[in-house]
């Protein structure tokens, strides 16, 4: 009976992909295991490659098996098939039957030619095939001595006398022995199926173990990667407390600045104030008293001497331009108008002044605003700094100076016709604006710079006059605004 056995291809190729992805992945992060993560994938893999290939040789030799036994049942056939002709030809006389026992020997001799091959490395099993072919040519050889006789004596002995006289002892013989080599045959086997059976064993055993591996590698990686956010989340979370700490201490840096900053400003207006009051009551009394008693001594000289008359007369103008740049000085330090005369009315005379000296066109609207005595100061500072700037850099020909109320809000433009400048830059001194920046957010309100290159520049200032009122302390809330940038049409 021939027998034939196919094997599918393992699965451990797979299985080995995956386990190598998951030990790559984890190299990084535990490098003691994935070592020996892969030694012990690496020595599973030869173990079920070694299993997958002594079972296919298992499964070739049970093929082998198959087929020898097959031969051996197939001769036995056979020599029974010779006989069975041979006794068919003798008792009926058919010669046609000739063909079939030629086909028959030729069937017997395929046979043992196969066994030959097949136990040819098997000492005891290639002896019993030898004393079985010996047995079974003796068989054939008696088998056509007595067709033989047959033929030289045909009618004269009956064919049972003749059949009769054949040895039946080398039909059991052959029978023995052909049982012998089939239960030879069944051992092996049976043999051949155990160590298939214990190969399949060790190839699952292996695909099981690799599979823990795999496991145990993924579970490594899943745990050291949740170890790692963890640790990532930890630093984002120190990082982000330390964002936080130096966001706060830069607030308050930035707070104490404002702080210093207006105090220094206040403390400037102070000392420009008390200075304007001294040099208006000193020197402004020294000096009066000076012009008059340069009067009273013209009048008791009278024309008796006129070069004294002449240097008295001269003496009096320098003490009316005295007089005159004490004045100025004043009204630089402190001006006296913002006090008796109002915001509107100094910003008008600022920008009469300074178009006397610049030559350029001032065009002015100005509308009353209700600020508190600080903020109108900030103002008058903030105008006075922007057209400063105007005369040194800009080199404009008109200025416009806008003010007026605006839902609830004190709103100045200082608009120029000039150069401009690129606010994305920094420029080498901005300490003006700079300046008008902190006196703005001084006092709760916000400061916006607009300009570019070739065509003029604006600033605008927005301050509340509800805040104006109760001016916001040190160090609050402001923005310095850079919008963007548009022409400027005179």
């Amino acid at each position: 009976m021939n027998a034939s056995f196919s094997v599918p291809q393992p699965s451990w190729r797979s299985s080995a992909r995956l386990a190598g992805t998951a030990c790559f992945a984890l190299a990084k992060r535990c490098p003691i295991i994935v070592p020996l993560a892969l030694a012990a994938a690496l020595m599973m893999l030869l173990v079920s490659e070694g299993s997958y290939r002594q079972s296919v040789a298992a499964l070739n030799e049970m093929e082998a098996m198959g087929a020898a036994r097959a031969s051996i049942q197939g001769l036995q056939w056979s020599i029974l098939d010779a006989e069975t002709g041979e006794r068919g030809r003798l008792a009926v006389g058919r010669e046609g039957q000739l063909q079939a026992h030629d086909k028959t020997l030729r069937e017997i001799g395929e046979a043992f030619e196969f066994l030959r091959a097949y136990y040819g490395e098997e000492p005891k099993s290639f002896a019993l095939l030898k004393k079985l072919r010996a047995l079974t040519e003796t068989k054939l050889s008696d088998v056509a001595a007595a067709a033989t006789l047959r033929e030289g004596d045909r009618g004269k002995s009956t064919p049972k006398v003749v059949l009769s006289d054949i040895d039946r002892e080398l039909i059991h013989a052959i029978r023995a022995i052909s049982d012998e080599l089939l239960e030879y045959e069944t051992l092996n086997v049976a043999a051949s199926r155990r160590a298939l059976h214990q190969h399949l064993l060790l190839s699952r055993i292996g695909m099981a173990a690799l599979s823990a591996i795999s496991l145990l590698a993924l579970f490594m990686y899943l745990r050291q990667t949740f170890a790692l956010k963890k640790q990532q989340q930890e630093q984002r979370n120190l990082l982000q407390t330390g964002h936080d700490q130096l966001e706060v201490e830069a607030g308050l840096r930035t707070a104490q600045l404002k702080q210093l900053t207006h105090h220094l400003q206040t403390a400037r207006e102070d000392e420009r104030s008390r200075l304007a009051r001294d040099l208006h009551d000193e020197l402004g009394a020294l000096l009066t008293s000076a012009k008059l008693d340069a009067a009273r001594i013209k009048s008791r000289l009278g024309g008796t001497a006129p070069e004294v008359l002449e240097r008295l007369v001269h003496l009096g103008q320098m003490l009316d331009g005295g007089i005159a740049l004490k004045r100025r000085i004043i009204e630089d330090l402190r001006p006296s108008a913002l006090n008796h005369l109002g915001l509107v009315a100094t910003l008008e005379i600022l920008a009469r002044e300074f178009a006397e000296q610049s030559g350029a066109q001032v065009h002015h609207a100005l509308e009353p605003v209700e600020l508190a005595a600080s903020a109108e100061l900030m103002l008058f500072r903030v105008v006075q700094e922007a057209i400063t700037n105007v005369a040194k850099y800009a080199r404009a020909k008109n200025v416009w100076v806008t003010l007026a109320a605006v839902d609830g809000q004190a709103r100045l433009s200082v608009r120029d016709d000039g150069v401009g400048f690129d606010t994305r830059a920094q420029p080498v001194s901005a300490y003006g604006l700079l300046g008008m920046r902190y006196r703005v957010e001084a006092e709760g309100g916000t400061l916006a710079v607009v300009s570019a290159p070739g065509q003029g520049a604006l600033i605008q200032v927005k301050l509340p006059e509800a805040t104006a009122r109760s001016p916001t302390p040190a160090g609050a809330g402001g923005r310095w605004a850079q919008a963007v940038v548009v022409p400027i049409v005179a």
